[in-house]
């Protein structure tokens, strides 16, 4: 008798510190909420003059929406594109390192990928910036020079490589680990009956990945971008040290002044910011809030959608 009332003490026990844990999580994050629609209010009730007449580095004539909306506009071009160039990549390696490539090269290789995400992101912006820049310069004249009639790739090549396009490189480099190591689990819990039904089969390698192994991971690497993705919307000291920034709704990546991120923008302008300066970038915060919100919710929608293809089964 005393072990299970111990027992049902126990679960209770836990059951509201479970709880408690999950509340905690809403609570922090209703907090974060509301210290920035305070410290922003400022800025969000004041109009175009006033906010041009107090801040030296805000437009003239432009409403806080206006001067909001290319930093937007910025933020998701440099996280799509790294992105888009990450997630095959990853993808790739974790289908070797989870069924191509023998156990010791595989366990090599994990760790080797697993130590990119503990570089600080100083050592990727000093390494994007002073390394990386000169070298793929070459490459986006190349871009520029015979495929300009694309829209990503037109206008003038920056002669420094310090453009959109070096920055969603730096971050896709980022990004690859977590994006990797998600997925090479993921592969991993793949049923080894579905695998070798699929071999019984006459099925290749290939064949197995492509018909068992991906359609089970689908929601894991769905989830895995979308982890990927918020590691690269708030990027900050990358960004700052390797762009060359502008406020334009443009998609040209290899031309310099164009485009700049919310996070970056604001770690250049608040040393020197007054009050109403602060508040204009808490303001620019608050839509960074609220997009990575919204991309976190429309990720939970999709893995919800693939709940069928989960780990769980």
């Amino acid at each position: 008798m005393r072990s299970g009332h111990g027992d049902r003490g126990g679960s209770l026990a836990f059951r509201w510190l479970a709880t408690g844990a999950g509340v905690l999580i809403l609570v922090i994050l209703a907090a974060v909420a509301v210290f920035l629609v305070q410290r922003a209010w400022p800025a969000l009730t004041a109009d175009s003059s006033e906010l041009s007449d107090a801040v030296s580095w805000f437009p003239e004539d432009t409403s806080l929406l206006g001067f909001v909306g290319p930093l937007i506009f910025g933020t998701l071009l440099a996280a799509a594109v790294s992105l888009l160039l990450a997630t095959p990549i990853a993808i790739g390696i974790a289908l070797f390192t989870s069924h191509y490539a023998p156990r010791r090269l595989a366990s090599a290789l994990g760790y080797v990928v697993d130590l990119l995400a503990a570089i600080p992101s100083v050592v990727y912006g000093l390494w994007g910036g002073l390394v990386l820049s000169p070298v793929v310069q070459p490459v986006w004249e190349f871009l520029g020079t015979y495929l300009g009639w694309i829209p990503f790739f037109g206008g003038v090549v920056s002669p420094t490589g310090r453009v959109m396009m070096t920055v969603a490189v730096v971050l896709a480099v980022m990004i690859l680990p977590i994006i990797t190591a998600i997925c090479r689990e993921v592969f991993l819990q793949t049923p080894r009956l579905h695998e070798e039904a699929a071999l019984a089969l006459g099925a290749t390698q290939w064949e197995v990945v492509r018909m068992a192994v991906l359609p089970f991971a689908r929601s894991g690497i769905v989830s895995a971008a979308m982890l990927g993705l918020g590691r690269a919307l708030g990027e900050t000291m990358a960004v700052l040290m390797i762009l060359s920034p502008g406020f334009l709704y443009s998609f040209q990546l290899l031309a310099a002044g164009q485009q700049q991120t919310i996070a970056a923008n604001i770690a250049a302008q608040f040393p020197e910011a007054n009050q109403t300066g602060v508040a204009t970038l808490i303001a620019t915060g608050l839509a960074l809030f609220i997009i990575t919100l919204a991309v976190n919710m429309a990720a939970r929608a999709i893995v919800a959608r693939r709940k069928d293809f989960s780990g769980a089964n």
